[in-house]
């Protein structure tokens, strides 16, 4: 078909050298597509190149501590990938020798593999005729074919799968498949898309009828909820600190934070200070407290935007398990609170 080949045309002029790309091993395309989840191909990037260095084989993956997995992880966000990656790689290495399933029906078999991360396993190392699809894929074939089912209900998916189905190559589902999210991901942008050098320009429909910035339809909203944490960096006579393992299910599962005041709204002094005072540090004087930030830090997460306040208390005399701030910075955090220890601590 006349779309599939204008693509695959496109796509051989224009696609990025990416280091997953110029392989057939299961192992870094799995790691590649995990990373970006949620994730630029910019950002996860230097991801990618430090877990094949410190990881080069499943193997060595397997064989890792999960707080050195998170530790490299730190920054990427959703968490949760990690600490699945770590699981699928121990699974792998040791109930299959260290082989991938070769078929897109037992990798989605596998802990934190969905259709879409098996789709793009089975295409790109087996070639699988199996459709990925994504959301540069719902943009695309939306705009191109002027599709206007809202995506964000189940049944879209199996609708854009048909239609890539029949649209692929079967004798080529790899490239084609790589060159439909590329072409996402470098033309068909989200917003302003450049098409007066499209490739597709005299045959999208979407840009006959003037409708490209209103698909894809999407009309569920995630309900954003706002949450303020006061953070307790904690000084003693010895300049240690100390720090805690976030061991409740929900954000930034088993990485540390500093002790944590979580409030209904952003409080004032007074009122932290009141809270140390009554539930920390009983064996110890609070000698002083001060902001690090008057202004709260706003970190947005995708269902929450937390309002963060680093709070320093200077106690006397020395806290029990209390690290200094070498110690400290060798173990996993949240971003917010890593950039925090780099730049003021």
């Amino acid at each position: 078909m006349n779309f599939s080949n204008l693509l695959i045309k496109w796509y051989l002029q224009n696609k990025r050298d990416l280091p997953w790309r110029n392989t057939t091993d299961p192992y870094p395309i799995w790691l590649s597509e995990i990373m970006l989840q949620q994730t630029r191909v910019a950002q996860g990037m230097p991801y990618f190149m430090s877990f094949t260095a410190a990881f080069p084989t499943v193997f060595d993956l397997a064989k890792a501590n999960e707080e050195h997995v998170l530790k490299l992880w730190q920054g990427l966000g959703y968490y949760s990938r990690a600490r699945n990656l770590h699981k699928t790689a121990q699974y792998v290495a040791s109930d299959l020798g260290g082989s991938f399933p070769d078929n897109y029906a037992d990798l989605l078999k596998l802990k934190g593999i969905g259709e879409y991360t098996a789709a793009a396993i089975a295409s790109f190392s087996y070639n699988e005729a199996v459709p990925v699809v994504d959301g540069n894929v719902f943009r695309v074939l939306s705009r191109y074919f002027d599709i206007d089912t809202d995506i964000a209900q189940a049944s879209a998916k199996k609708e854009f799968a048909a239609l890539a189905f029949e649209l692929m190559p079967k004798d080529n589902p790899a490239t084609f498949n790589q060159a439909i999210m590329e072409f996402g991901a470098l033309q068909c942008v989200p917003k302003s898309p450049n098409c007066g050098i499209c490739v597709f320009n005299e045959s999208c429909a979407a840009l006959q009828k003037n409708k490209v910035n209103q698909l894809p339809v999407k009309t569920k909203k995630l309900k954003v909820r706002s949450r303020y944490f006061n953070y307790l960096v904690v000084a003693d006579e010895n300049d240690n600190t100390i720090i805690q393992k976030r061991t409740d299910k929900g954000i930034w599962h088993n990485l540390y934070e500093f002790p944590l005041i979580e409030t209904e709204k952003e409080e004032d002094f007074d009122c932290v200070s009141e809270a140390i005072q009554a539930d920390y540090f009983k064996d110890n004087t609070v000698v002083s407290m001060l902001e690090y930030n008057e202004k709260s830090i706003l970190h947005k997460l995708s269902h929450q935007h937390l309002h963060i306040k680093f709070w320093k208390v200077k106690i006397e005399g020395t806290i029990e398990n209390g690290i200094d701030v070498e110690t400290l910075r060798t173990f996993p955090f949240p971003i917010v609170i890593h950039n925090f220890i780099e730049k003021d601590l």
